[in-house]
Parts: C-alpha cells; sequence; structure tokens
C-alpha cells in the first residue's frame, strides 16, 4: 500500500510533467490548467490499472500448484467505470500441491485447504480446510482442533471448479 502510494505520487508528477512539456511545445497556447489535469488522469489511470491487474499479480507470488477455484467481481458506486467492466475484488483457490488425496475403500477422499483473497484497502486473505469425498461431491469444514463441522456440509457437481481441481 505504500508502495503504490509512493508509485501513485510519481506517477502524478510525470504525468504534469508530460502536460507541461505539451504546453511548451504549444508556445504556451495551451492553458495552464493542462498541466494538473494531466496529473489527474494519470494518477486515474494508475489507480485503475492498478485495481483492475491486482488479481494477477497476487497470483504471480503464489506457489506453482495454486489453482483458482472461484473468482468474485462487483463494482461500486466510487468507482463508476466498474459498471461497464467489473472489478475482481476477491478470489479462492486450492494449492494443490499440498493436499492429501486418501483412498479408503471405494470413497477417494481429499483434504485441502482454500485460501481466500479480499481486495480492500489492505489485502485480507483467510483459510479453511476441508475434506471433500470425491465419490459423492460432499464438502465439510475441518475445525483448527481437526474436528468435522458437519453443519457446514455441501455437495459439489463434478463440474465445479473446485472438484475438478482436486478430484481430478
Amino acid at each position: 500500500m505504500f508502495w503504490h502510494l509512493i508509485a501513485l505520487v510519481f506517477v502524478g508528477l510525470g504525468s504534469a510533467g508530460i502536460g507541461f512539456l505539451l504546453r511548451t511545445l504549444s508556445r504556451k497556447t495551451l492553458p495552464k490548467w493542462i498541466i494538473p489535469v494531466c496529473a489527474g488522469i494519470g494518477m486515474l489511470s494508475y489507480q485503475v490499472v492498478n485495481e483492475y491487474t491486482w488479481m494477477e499479480h497476487k497470483r504471480t507470488l503464489l506457489p506453482a500448484g495454486s489453482v483458482v477455484i472461484e473468482v468474485e467481481q462487483g463494482t461500486n458506486f466510487w468507482r463508476p467505470w466498474t459498471y461497464i467492466y467489473p472489478m475482481t475484488q476477491a478470489f479462492s483457490l486450492v494449492d494443490t500441491e499440498n493436499m492429501d488425496v486418501v483412498q479408503s475403500g471405494e470413497q477417494k477422499i481429499a483434504q485441502f485447504v482454500i485460501y481466500r483473497f479480499e481486495k480492500e484497502y489492505m489485502d485480507r486473505l483467510t483459510h479453511q480446510a476441508y475434506l471433500l469425498n470425491c465419490n459423492t461431491g460432499e464438502r465439510i469444514p475441518v475445525s483448527e482442533s481437526g474436528e468435522l463441522k458437519l453443519s457446514g456440509m455441501q455437495v459439489f457437481a463434478p463440474t465445479t471448479d473446485l472438484y475438478r481441481a482436486v478430484c481430478l
């Protein structure tokens, strides 16, 4: 966050410099307000690009076996451009390199962790361990102490990204 603020200031200064150069090249026929307008456009453009590339930047920092299973996109009224092209606000992934798959009789059971990244003023990361029965598609959350939370059981179809990442 701090480095983005520093980068935003330098983008503003560079964009103002471009406005100043345009005004100088036009022999001062362009109005003086072109300099702060260029700075504002540059800073706003940097912020928009930074927001839309957030997920791709986060994915480059993750291990090779990470598979994105869910992406949440949304709109904000203070970001009117998101009504035209929704922005990624959160995504969930499974680290396939660090999951356990056990064959118990005819049942194939996978134990894995889902990591959820949320874009806020400071990025938020949450994680939850699960068991997934690949034969029935039942997913059950596991508590920190290792107990199953049967009340949170959900059933997933074999066509979902989660099922494909964990069971196939």
